[in-house]
């Protein structure tokens, strides 16, 4: 089964932290989805670009409206994502467990619904 493992935490610890640290983190992050990749747990995964360059798209009566995002109540932004493929969501919950910013953020686990 898939699950989708969505990497939400705060831009403000990012921020906080040092050259050095970001790159270390960033280096748990290359070592963790090259993990992911050799036990063939890995579908798919990516990064995405910072929350305030978002575009919110609601439709109301008809007529499409669009604004800047992130919401500005919401803290934590959705900062990535990795697709794995797992036998149980227990597997998937292990794996989100490893994800490096889960020390910080909070990861959410989603099973894919197949149509």
């Amino acid at each position: 089964m898939q699950y989708l493992i969505l990497i939400h935490d705060d831009p403000s610890s990012w921020a906080a932290m040092s050259e050095a640290e970001v790159g270390a983190l960033m280096g748990e992050y290359v070592a963790f989805t090259e993990e992911l990749r050799e036990t063939n747990a890995m579908v798919d995964g990516n990064p995405l670009a910072r929350s305030n360059t978002a575009k919110l798209v609601r439709v109301r009566d008809g007529q499409p409206a669009v604004s800047d995002g992130p919401y500005a109540e919401t803290r934590e932004q959705l900062g990535g994502y990795y697709l794995v493929e797992c036998a149980t969501e227990a597997d998937a919950t292990a794996i989100a467990a490893r994800v490096p910013s889960a020390r910080f953020g909070t990861i959410e686990v989603r099973a894919i619904m197949t149509m």
